[in-house]
């Protein structure tokens, strides 16, 4: 109680008319009058001004002049991080007094009533306006523009591509409306827009002064697959991926970073089109210059398979010095193939300077020349007559195309395959890729071409058959084949002989097929044509004639008709029956 010894009551305090509840100085009513003569008179559903008095991280307390003070949640000032005691708001009298007594006020309601009043007119005027990143969406975020969610693309953030967007929710940022769809009430927004209004003029500034050659510091801005993007502060230029390296780039990532400061040097600029071409490369030496002066034509060098083509490979034998290994220059053969047959990208070669251009800058290899050309010695390994295993290659019309080793090759004719089969076209007799027997018949070393030959790995059975199908002998065979002019007959003995339909005509009457197996003799052989003619006729009818004379009778002539005979078969072969026979049957019907 010691602390309230001094307090003195009033001397006038009329305490008789405060124990009986008045006031000796004013009546209730009065007070009461006075009182709310002192306050603005605030209706619910209304938009005011109100003056900040107090705020903290949950509440911002707010003075509207009315007999209480209003509480607004912290979050829906969000958007303006700067608010401070004494600014004055807009609010919306939600509840002149709660349960508790405490006046309830909204200033998101308050934005919201005239926020798409204020988002057209700040399309209109182009007005920079304030808003908070809420939050991620697909493509962008979503912008608390005065308190209506407007949209900003990804790629309205900044001039910088942005990896991370989760870094820019709950941030406050300037933005510009750029477009509202009226019908949905759309609002998109960009931040980007501003800062290319900001550089604009630094651009125009920083183009004006470039030339071709300078030296510049800039920033890895973006990578793709064709180049690199460089930002030189405030405008982009590209580095091509040919120019970020002497060397061969097949990814613009395994020479630079995102984010890293590199040199550059300006190739080209086109002032209207804002476009600029760097290059990194150009600040080093050509790796040509670098390199060593003892090398010359003959020397073997080791590199490495960059590219690959049909008609060749290209190897670096040092970064950014490359070498073309022509398919000609891969192996001795002279059938031309795919370069991919050799050589595969990634493949450590070795190889022999065929060309040296300092000047030009280009360099011929080979690779063939590693080894012994195998023409230089064909006679002692191919000599004439020998035998050899080789590979079929592939076919003409004319013959087969073999391979004995790589780059000797040899063609064995289509009448060299066989000594007894007609042989049409060489498919018939064996295939690609097949192994096959050769003798060498002769050499042109000139053109690198063997001639070759099958059928001279077995005697000629032609020797045996002059000996054994003379004309006039018989012989059993089998119709093999049967064409228009005649019928092809497989001998027992070996080998194919041929017959005309007239001599197929069997002795009942009718012709012989296919697959019947018949006597036949030999009417004609002729061993440099490799011909058989034969004939199943005349097997029956020589029979028939010999028959004919054992039957007739002779009968005693005449001396005139002896003379006459003697003068026809004189005049006809003896093996002319038919017409002899005509004249006697004449001759003895005039008798």
């Amino acid at each position: 109680m010691s602390n309230f010894k001094n307090v003195q009551p009033l001397e006038d305090f009329n305490w008789e008319e405060f124990e009986n509840g008045g006031s000796s100085l004013v009546s209730k009513e009065e007070q009461t009058a006075s009182y709310d003569s002192t306050l603005n008179k605030v209706s619910e559903h209304q938009v005011v001004d109100g003056t900040v008095i107090s705020l903290d991280k949950k509440e911002v307390i707010v003075n509207i002049g009315y007999k209480s003070d209003g509480v607004i949640a912290a979050s829906e000032f969000r958007y303006n991080p700067d608010l401070k005691v004494g600014d004055v708001v807009e609010v919306y009298v939600e509840n002149q007094e709660d349960k508790k007594g405490q006046l309830i006020l909204s200033h998101k309601k308050a934005r919201l009533s005239k926020s798409w009043d204020r988002v057209n007119a700040a399309l209109d005027n182009k007005e920079i306006v304030q808003g908070y990143i809420k939050c991620r969406t697909k493509g962008g975020m979503i912008v608390d523009v005065f308190g209506i969610e407007a949209f900003l693309p990804g790629s309205q953030i900044d001039v910088h591509p942005i990896r991370d967007y989760d870094v820019f929710v709950g941030k406050t940022m300037e933005f510009k409306i750029v477009k509202i769809n009226q019908e949905f009430r759309n609002v998109v927004v960009s931040h980007k827009a501003l800062i290319e209004q900001e550089l604009e003029a630094q651009r125009k500034e920083i183009i004006s002064k470039l030339e071709k050659g300078q030296v510049l510091e800039g920033t890895v801005k973006n990578i793709t697959n064709y180049g690199v993007f460089v930002d030189l502060g405030g405008v982009d230029g590209l580095i091509h991926i040919t120019d970020l390296s002497w060397g061969r780039v097949s990814d613009p990532h395994e020479v630079v970073a995102l984010d890293d400061k590199i040199n550059v040097v300006i190739l080209d600029f086109d002032e209207e089109k804002k476009r600029i071409a760097l290059g990194l490369k150009q600040l080093t030496p050509h790796p040509w210059d670098a390199l060593d002066a003892n090398l010359q034509v003959g020397d073997h060098i080791k590199g490495k398979v960059v590219v690959i083509a049909d008609y060749g490979a290209f190897v670096e034998v040092a970064p950014g010095v490359e070498g073309l290994i022509h398919v000609s220059e891969m192996s001795w053969s002279q059938h031309l193939r795919s370069a991919q047959e050799f050589l595969h990208v990634g493949d450590e070669v070795e190889a022999v300077i065929l060309t040296l251009d300092r000047d030009e800058r280009k360099m011929s290899l080979g690779i063939k020349q590693l080894k012994d050309d195998p023409w230089e010695s064909i006679e002692a390994k191919y000599p004439v007559g020998s035998k050899h295993d080789a590979k079929v290659r592939n076919f003409t019309n004319f013959g087969i195309f073999v391979e004995l080793e790589e780059g000797v090759d040899g063609l064995i004719h289509i009448s060299d395959l066989s000594w007894t089969k007609k042989v049409k076209h060489p498919s018939e007799f064996t295939q690609v890729g097949a192994p096959i027997d050769v003798v060498v018949l002769d050499i042109d070393k000139e053109n690198r071409r063997l001639s070759l030959g099958h059928k001279q790995l077995e005697d000629n059975p032609w020797d045996t058959y002059e000996t054994l199908y003379t004309p006039g002998s018989v012989h059993t065979g089998k119709i093999a084949e049967k064409m228009e002019r005649g019928s092809v007959i497989v001998l027992n003995e070996g080998g194919e002989g041929f017959a005309t339909p007239k001599h197929l005509i069997k002795q009942d009457g009718s012709e012989a097929q296919v697959g019947e197996e018949l006597e036949f003799k030999v009417i004609e052989f002729v061993k440099d044509t490799k011909r058989i003619i034969l004939s199943h006729s005349r097997t029956f009818e020589a029979e028939r004639e010999e028959e004919k004379k054992q039957v007739r009778k002779p009968r005693p002539a005449k001396k005139e008709d002896t003379a006459s005979i003697n003068n026809v078969a004189a005049a006809q072969s003896l093996g002319d029956f038919d017409a002899l026979a005509a004249l006697k049957a004449k001759m003895e019907k005039g008798e």
